[in-house]
């Protein structure tokens, strides 16, 4: 009887997913990889397994990666002291130089191995590859006083996407491939941007109209100023989160990120826990899911 009862539990479990599975058949979800979940070896397999399965049952996931912490200790080991402005680093030729090296040549070519291992086939992708994500310099202002102009702050090679090329990545997933971008952009002279993963995920998923944006990150989701959970929040609610300063430190860009691949035509984001094992498969395919939903 006990097997019995086990083989149930399974089956309801697999009868759960049957919605969503039928539901999501063919479409595109934009996956932001960070945090936790790229660092714990446990979470990097069970992140692995979860995209390979929904490959497997018809979804195509696309995977735009950070690596800030891994670029940090690089710098260290170098000599070069990372510095921030605004939350961002400033990216001076040396600097660029490090980030294209940890990302492009480390990072995404570490996640394209796991996801393969476990019987995907991914490919690894910069911005500039095929001119994928055009960029244009980001520009960070100071504001010191009411009556003073702000100061414009400059931070070197940062920038923020102008454009996506999505032909590169609906010639991948028609493929069969899993697309791995690393978030370094093009400019128009050639030059080569360090942008925001969490931005580039919400433009490439309002360039393709993407059914779902989800961003793992290392809290539980979106709180209020309490700090308890909020599992659903319309734009409208994001807006008065972000302009009364509730939102703070990385959970801002991921906000506006997902606020602008909303108005693009996105269906729906997700924020959720990647420190829990196997986050993607429950958010995607139960009735539960972890974290949360932020709807237009």
């Amino acid at each position: 009887m006990k097997g019995q009862g086990s083989a149930k539990e399974r089956a309801a479990i697999l009868i759960e997913a049957l919605p969503y599975i039928r539901a999501f058949f063919g479409k595109t979800i934009v996956i932001k990889y960070g945090g936790h979940a790229m660092v714990d070896p446990a979470l990097k397999e069970a992140f692995a397994q979860d995209v390979v399965l929904m490959k497997y049952v018809g979804i195509n996931p696309i995977i735009v990666h950070g690596g800030g912490p891994q670029i940090s200790r690089v710098m260290e080991r170098m000599g070069i002291r990372p510095v921030f402005v605004e939350g961002q680093r400033v990216t001076d030729e040396e600097t660029m130089s490090v980030v294209e090296m940890v990302l492009v040549g480390t990072v995404n070519k570490d996640i394209v191995g796991l996801i393969n291992r476990h019987g995907g086939r991914a490919v690894g992708l910069s911005g500039r590859d095929g001119d994928l994500i055009q960029a244009e310099k980001m520009k960070i202002y100071r504001y010191s006083g009411q009556d003073r102009p702000p100061e414009i702050i400059d931070i070197g090679r940062v920038g923020k996407v102008s454009r996506v090329n999505p032909q590169v990545l609906q010639s991948l997933e028609e493929g069969g491939f899993i697309p791995v971008i690393a978030p370094v952009g093009v400019g128009p002279e050639g030059v080569a941007y360090n942008i925001n993963a969490d931005l580039v995920a919400g433009a490439v998923a309002g360039e393709l109209l993407a059914e779902k944006v989800i961003y793992l990150t290392d809290v539980a989701g979106v709180c209020d100023e309490t700090g308890r959970l909020i599992p659903s929040l319309s734009l409208q609610e994001v807006e008065d989160l972000l302009q009364a300063g509730v939102a703070k430190g990385g959970m801002i860009p991921k906000l506006k990120s997902a606020r602008k691949a909303l108005t693009r035509g996105v269906k729906k984001a997700h924020i959720i826990d990647g420190r829990v094992p196997h986050a993607l498969i429950l958010e995607i395919f139960t009735d539960q899911g972890v974290g949360t939903e932020i709807i237009p």
